[in-house]
């Protein structure tokens, strides 16, 4: 295939919008992942207007992507070629020592520390009362329902389970798999797991402090890959979705839940959610970069007027499945 390649005058454009100091600070922001208007305004100590304008003039070149939600506005690079390609050179030719670049680094941090922590206290504060929580949105016997047919009705020798919570995925498709593994970063919530699939009798099951950014397990060694109800907690759901794609065995499948776009705003501080949802196109667009095949969605619309609509999306790795038949 040949790449796709920009007019000089593109290049320009480009460049341009590329080439002035703080454009090019929240470029290489964005490449370590997306980011709301409020915070890059505090990682940068500029005011939001001024911020707002910057982030006009790039996605006007289509250097970033804009995609609202709720309330608040996110941005992401582009990932439309020829453009990212260059993008991505140039970033590379930044010196990541650079003392403006090393201070914004250290500020994400900052950030990424402040939403941590708020996480910890609030998981730390709702683990014994998770499962309760969950119920008042939807019907769980119904979602549960969904998720074992979404899943199929074959055994599994690896199933992994990323972000565990309280283990109910564990108990729910543990009795079908041969091993099992649920990674979480709150401890708390691997405790309560813990003793929930022994109180199941799943001895197979195994529970580990892990991050669903970097699992350290082996590339397409499980054959059925859960992430429910995590995405909308996270900073970069499209990162999470790539690295649970890299570990689905061939012919195996990757199975997330979550919600559908909402409107409740007070989910993100009384629920610590970033995320207020995922559309369809998203999310196949997620999966099919990480390399899947997606099938078609499931929707399970809410029970009640305050409720939310939960979707489950699925998708298969058949490309190595074909592979390895050849």
């Amino acid at each position: 295939m040949i790449a796709m390649k920009l007019t000089a005058k593109q290049v320009v454009e480009v460049l341009r919008a590329a080439g002035e100091p703080t454009r090019l600070r929240i470029l290489a922001l964005l490449a370590r992942e997306e980011l709301a208007v409020m915070e890059l305004s505090q990682i940068l100590d500029q005011s939001q207007p001024r911020v707002s304008r910057h982030l006009k003039l790039l996605t006007e070149a289509q250097l970033v992507e804009r995609f609202p939600d709720g309330a608040w506005m996110f941005y992401r690079l582009t990932a439309g070629e020829p453009r990212r390609r260059l993008l991505d050179r140039l970033l590379a030719q930044t010196d990541e020592a650079d003392a403006i670049l090393a201070d914004d680094a250290l500020r994400l941090q900052t950030v990424r520390g402040e939403r941590s922590a708020a996480a910890t206290t609030y998981f730390a504060r709702n683990a014994a009362h998770w499962d309760e929580l969950r119920s008042l949105y939807v019907s769980e016997a119904d979602v549960e329902a969904a998720i074992l047919e979404a899943a199929g009705a074959r055994p599994f020798k690896y199933l992994v389970d990323l972000g565990s919570g309280t283990g109910r995925m564990l108990t729910l498709l543990g009795p079908k798999a041969e091993t099992a593994i649920g990674l979480d970063l709150s401890q708390q919530m691997l405790n309560i797991a813990r003793r929930h699939t022994q109180e199941a009798g799943l001895e197979q099951c195994e529970l580990r402090h892990g991050d669903i950014f970097a699992t350290r397990l082996a590339d397409a060694s499980a054959d059925l890959v859960v992430v429910h109800q995590v995405l909308h907690y996270l900073s970069d759901p499209a990162k999470a979705v790539a690295e649970a794609g890299r570990i689905v065995a061939a012919g195996g499948r990757l199975l997330i839940v979550d919600f559908a776009p909402h409107k409740l705003e007070g989910l993100r501080e009384a629920h610590q959610h970033r995320r207020l949802g995922f559309s369809d196109s998203e999310m196949t667009r997620w999966l099919e970069t990480a390399g899947l095949t997606p099938n078609p969605p499931i929707t399970l619309p809410a029970t009640s007027a305050q409720g939310l609509t939960v979707k489950i999306w699925s998708a298969d790795n058949r490309r190595a499945t074909q592979e390895v038949a050849a």
